[in-house]
């Protein structure tokens, strides 16, 4: 068996001198041994800035990241020829949870491929079954899949 280890490395400057509505939210995020770097900052809704990327982002692209590698990965083990993948993903977090957490993921990829409709399902939701991130997450993450032809 093996253990994959991935490692991120995170770094913040600043002052919270100034109490919780004056230290800056934005963040540099590097996971080695890839070379590009994120900025990040906190969603609007908690003093973040817009512009950028937030971990809740982060968190749901890297479920529709998952989906579409895992389902490609089955998709191309049975020769079924996918040509095109968009994947308009949501995540959604209600203020009223305690913990506050990310309950639910909707994934809505659209496939395009000439394979019959009804395999690329099964081939979508074995793909889902094989995601780690989704296979990760304690909330629900759900595949609404779309398949349309070339």
């Amino acid at each position: 068996m093996t253990r994959h280890t991935y490692a991120a490395h995170l770094t913040w400057a600043g002052s919270t001198a100034d109490g919780i509505r004056g230290y800056s939210r934005q963040h540099s995020v590097t996971a080695p041994p890839a070379t590009s770097a994120l900025t990040l900052s906190a969603d609007p809704a908690f003093r973040g800035d817009v512009g950028l990327l937030n971990p809740e982002q982060l968190l749901v692209a890297a479920a529709s990241s998952c989906q579409l590698l895992s389902f490609l990965a089955v998709a191309a083990r049975a020769a079924v020829d996918v040509v095109d993948y968009e994947d308009r993903a949501e995540g959604f977090m209600d203020d009223a949870d305690v913990p506050a957490r990310i309950s639910r993921v909707t994934l809505r990829p659209r496939i395009t491929t000439s394979a019959d409709p009804d395999l690329v399902a099964r081939l979508v939701q074995e793909g889902h079954e094989l995601c780690f991130i989704a296979n990760s997450l304690s909330g629900d993450v759900v595949v609404e899949p779309t398949v349309a032809a070339p």
